[in-house]
């Protein structure tokens, strides 16, 4: 295991206060554009007349081609240091896949082209927080101030995009996400590179040891995927729940901007609250796991559509607790200078893997079990590990007692 040492690395290349502004606005820009497609997609499938099992094969497409994408732009992020350059290649490849999947009616060749988008769309996020854990080495700034644009982005522009598309119709999905995805690249403009300098690269097979060199951030990441196939499976298949039991595109907005919006001021409590500590990390893994838990059983017994868009709300401290937790706990466990593929792994096991499988089965048990009891199954995952987490988190805190004395 590699000791938790202070690393000693130089400010990123090209670190300015305008820089750093327009990696705000960029991420602000970058959710809310992924936040159409991820809340109107499966209506979008639904519409040009796939079944749920089709929709779900879809998204279980992307997932899989994250454990190979993922990886990939880690890699050569890495490699080049170079993340702002890797974030233009990824959001031009998504806007080309995505013009041509519009097109499509054909179940067959949608697929196809749908993986090609999920090669360029899926390490985004990662190697968006790539560039903000990178960009604000040895300064001031936390991650959660610049991470929070990214919850407003989706949140508003979610939020927007109902009665846009109400009036567009869903036909014309590929025209309003088009146009959000260019001004998001537009705003690539004075990013910062994202470079860190802390020794010379690696030769490619003493990368992989690195990375898997580390005993907690492995089994973090497997227990991790107990955690993240319910929450999959949710984001998959809630915009479909909620038209269902006879929610609007408008309400459908209002439920992404409800379940996003929260997660500022819970961004803005963990940069001020949450110390560089594995042990307190974990405890608080074991707390937003059982948040899930409860999640999940709530919209189990959901009886309309405005109880499940309250529910939703329980995103902002469930999803986006995990999601800072967990960036900022690969951040402490993974040198400096693989961060990229860190954050590319961590990302691969919570939407790569757990997303196969909740495509492959969310699906099928929305079409055969109801939706009811496809959460009440997702509650039992989750479970699991809760489970797991507090067996690592007491593991962890007797080594560390026995440690110090």
């Amino acid at each position: 295991m590699l000791p938790l040492r202070k690393r000693e690395v130089q400010p990123a290349a090209g670190r300015s206060s305008e820089s750093l502004s327009a990696l705000k606005r960029f991420n602000f820009f970058l959710y809310g554009t992924i936040a159409i497609l991820t809340s109107f997609f499966p209506l979008y499938f639904q519409n040009i007349g796939l079944s749920k099992v089709e929709i779900g094969m879809i998204m279980a497409g992307g997932p899989f081609i994250s454990i190979f994408a993922n990886p990939f732009w880690g890699y050569w992020s890495d490699r080049l240091q170079n993340v702002k350059r890797i974030l233009i290649f990824l959001l031009t490849g998504n806007l080309l896949a995505t013009i041509v999947v519009f097109q499509l009616r054909e179940y067959a060749v949608i697929f196809a082209f749908m993986l090609i988008f999920f090669f360029f769309n899926s390490p985004t996020f990662s190697q968006s927080n790539s560039l903000i854990l990178n960009a604000i080495e040895n300064t001031n700034y936390k991650f959660g101030a610049f991470r929070l644009w990214g919850s407003l982005g989706w949140a508003i522009i979610a939020a927007l995009a109902g009665p846009v598309l109400s009036w567009m119709g869903l036909v014309n999905l590929w025209m309003l996400y088009g146009i959000m995805m260019l001004i998001s690249l537009a705003f690539t403009i004075g990013l910062p590179q994202g470079r860190v300098t802390s020794k010379p690269k690696t030769e490619r097979q003493s990368y992989w040891k690195v990375m898997l060199s580390s005993r907690l951030f492995f089994v973090f990441v497997i227990l991790g995927i107990l955690i993240s196939v319910p929450n999959s499976i949710n984001q998959t298949f809630v915009t479909l729940y909620i038209s269902n039991l006879g929610g609007s595109n408008e309400l459908i907005g209002w439920s992404v901007f409800l379940s996003a919006i929260f997660e500022i001021p819970v961004f803005l409590l963990f940069d001020r609250f949450l110390k560089k500590s594995a042990r307190m990390m974990l405890g608080g893994l074991v707390i937003v796991s059982i948040l899930f838990v409860i999640r999940w059983l709530l919209m189990s017994v959901a009886g309309g559509p405005l109880q499940v868009i309250f529910i939703q709300v329980l995103h902002c401290i469930t999803f986006g607790g995990y999601y800072y937790i967990g960036t900022s706990l690969t951040a402490l466990l993974i040198p400096a200078e693989y961060r990229a593929t860190g954050q590319a792994i961590y990302a691969l096991t919570w939407g790569g893997i757990s997303g196969i499988i909740a495509g492959l089965f969310g699906g099928w048990m929305f079409d055969y079990l109801g939706p009811q009891t496809m959460y009440s199954i997702c509650a039992i995952i989750s479970v699991a590990g809760v489970a797991g987490f507090t067996f690592m988190w007491m593991k962890y805190r007797k080594q560390s007692e026995l440690a110090a004395s």
